[in-house]
C-alpha cells in the first residue's frame, strides 16, 4: 500500500464509479420512449433493460480478479472508456432495436469491471487515507455508485422529454462525464500493485465460517439489492403511463432519481443500526423492502401515480440498505489479495435482480400485478427469516470469521 495517500483521494475513484453508474441507469426512464418510438412489446423492452446484467456479470467476475492481479487502475480506466462507447452505440438505438441490445450488453460489461475494481479501490483508499474501517469504504462506494444511478436517469429523462434529437442528446452527458473522469483516475495512487502469479480462475477459498456465512446470509440477500431497485425504476412507472400521458417520461426520470437518492439518504440509518454480531441491518433492509412492495401492490391496485412514487422511494431506501449491508459483509471477510474477486462475486449475484422486471412483465399475463408484488413481499419476509436466523446462528457458534477472519485465495 503506497504512503502519502490523502483523505480525499477516494473522491476521484468515486467520480469514476459514479460516471459508470450514470451510464448504467440512464436507460431506465427511456424505456417509455422506446416503447412508443419502436412500437415493441413491453416484455421486449424490459429484456433490453435486463440484458445489461448478461454483460455485467462476466464483467464483474473478470474485472475483480483482474484488478486483484494487475491493479485497480488497469481495469477502471478501460471500463470508463468502454462505458462511453456503449452510450455512443445506444445513441443509434432509437431506430435500430438490435443496437439497444448491443449497447446495453456493452454497458453491462463496463459496469461490471468498474464496480468491482472501483469498489475495492475506494475501500483501500479510505483505509490508507484516513484510517477508517471497511464500513466507511462500503458506504462511500455505495454513495458513489448510487449518485451516478440517481443523476443519470434524471438528466437523460429531461433531455428525452425536451432536448433536441432526444435519442442522441440523452446519452451525450454521460459520454462527456466518463471521458472527464479518466484523467482524475489516472492521477489517483494505485493501492494494488498486483500479483502476476495470482490465478484468475482458481476457486475462491474462504475460511469455513466465512464461506458458510457468504452462502447462507450474503448470497440470499444479494439479489434483493437490484431486484427492488429495478422494480422501482423499470417496472412501477409503466403501470401508470397511460394516466400521465406526455408527462410519463419525466415522471419515470424523476422517480428513478428519487429512488436512488433515497438509497443515499438512508445511509445514516444503515450506519446506526449496523451491528457486527446482530442482524439488525439485514432486518432493517428487508423490512423496508417488504414495506415498499406492499405499498407498490396497493398503488398498482388503485392506479395512483403518487403512491407509485412513494413505493419507489421506499424501495430505494431498501436498495441502499441491502447494498451497503452486503458490501460490509464482503469487506469484512476478504483479504487484500481477493477483495476485488469477492466483491465481484457478491455484485454478480446482486445484479441477477435486474431480470426481475422482465419476469414480472411475463407473469403479469397470468397473475394481476398487485398479487405479483404481494408475492414478492412474502418472498422478502422468507428471506429475512432465513438470513436473520443464519446470521444469529453463525454469530452464536463462533463468528471469528465475520469479525476479521480473512479469505485465502
Amino acid at each position: 500500500m503506497p504512503v502519502g495517500i490523502g483523505s480525499r483521494a477516494w473522491l476521484a475513484i468515486g467520480l469514476g464509479v459514479a460516471a459508470v453508474g450514470w451510464g448504467a441507469n440512464q436507460f431506465a426512464p427511456l424505456l417509455l420512449m422506446y416503447r412508443t418510438e419502436l412500437g415493441i412489446p413491453n416484455a421486449t423492452v424490459e429484456a433490453t433493460y435486463g440484458l445489461y446484467a448478461a454483460g455485467l456479470i462476466p464483467g464483474l467476475l473478470l474485472g475483480g480478479p483482474v484488478s486483484d492481479r494487475y491493479g485497480r487502475r488497469r481495469v477502471l480506466v478501460p471500463a470508463l472508456i468502454i462505458s462511453a462507447i456503449a452510450s455512443v452505440v445506444l445513441m443509434f438505438g432509437g431506430s435500430v432495436l438490435a443496437l439497444l441490445f448491443v449497447g446495453r450488453l456493452v454497458a453491462g460489461v463496463a459496469s461490471g469491471a468498474a464496480f468491482s475494481s472501483g469498489t475495492a479501490w475506494i475501500k483501500e483508499l479510505t483505509a490508507a487515507g484516513s484510517g477508517h474501517d471497511q464500513h466507511t469504504g462500503a458506504r462511500r462506494a455505495t454513495i458513489a455508485m448510487t449518485a451516478g444511478f440517481a443523476a443519470g436517469p434524471l438528466v437523460a429523462g429531461l433531455l428525452a422529454q425536451w432536448g433536441p434529437a432526444p435519442a442522441f442528446s440523452s446519452y451525450a452527458p454521460h459520454v462527456a462525464l466518463t471521458l472527464l473522469a479518466v484523467p482524475f483516475v489516472l492521477r489517483t495512487p494505485e493501492t494494488r500493485e498486483g500479483n502476476r502469479s495470482a490465478a484468475l480462475w482458481s476457486p475462491l477459498r474462504l475460511p469455513e465460517e466465512s464461506s458458510r456465512r457468504f452462502r447462507t446470509v450474503v448470497a440470499p440477500l444479494a439479489p434483493w439489492v437490484f431486484g427492488v431497485s429495478s422494480i422501482a425504476l423499470a417496472y412501477l412507472p409503466g403501470l401508470v403511463k397511460d394516466q400521465l400521458g406526455e408527462n410519463a417520461l419525466v415522471f419515470s426520470a424523476v422517480i428513478t432519481t428519487l429512488t436512488m437518492v433515497a438509497g443515499i439518504l438512508v445511509q445514516p440509518l444503515a450506519r446506526r443500526v449496523s451491528h457486527q454480531d446482530k442482524p439488525y441491518l439485514i432486518a432493517t433492509a428487508l423490512g423496508i423492502v417488504m414495506a415498499g412492495l406492499v405499498i407498490g401492490a396497493i398503488a398498482a391496485g388503485i392506479g395512483q401515480w403518487w403512491l407509485i412514487a412513494v413505493s419507489a422511494v421506499v424501495l430505494g431506501a431498501g436498495y441502499g440498505c441491502c447494498l451497503v449491508c452486503g458490501l460490509m459483509e464482503v469487506q469484512r471477510m476478504a483479504s487484500p489479495e481477493n477483495l476485488g474477486r469477492l466483491t465481484a462475486i457478491f455484485q454478480a449475484i446482486a445484479y441477477l435482480g435486474f431480470g426481475v422486471p422482465y419476469l414480472l412483465a411475463i407473469v403479469e399475463h397470468v397473475l394481476p400485478v398487485p398479487v405479483l408484488l404481494l408475492l414478492a413481499a412474502a418472498l422478502a419476509v422468507l428471506t429475512l427469516a432465513w438470513t436473520a436466523y443464519r446470521a444469529v446462528r453463525g454469530s452464536g457458534s463462533g463468528s471469528s470469521a465475520t469479525r476479521g477472519a480473512r479469505a485465502t485465495s
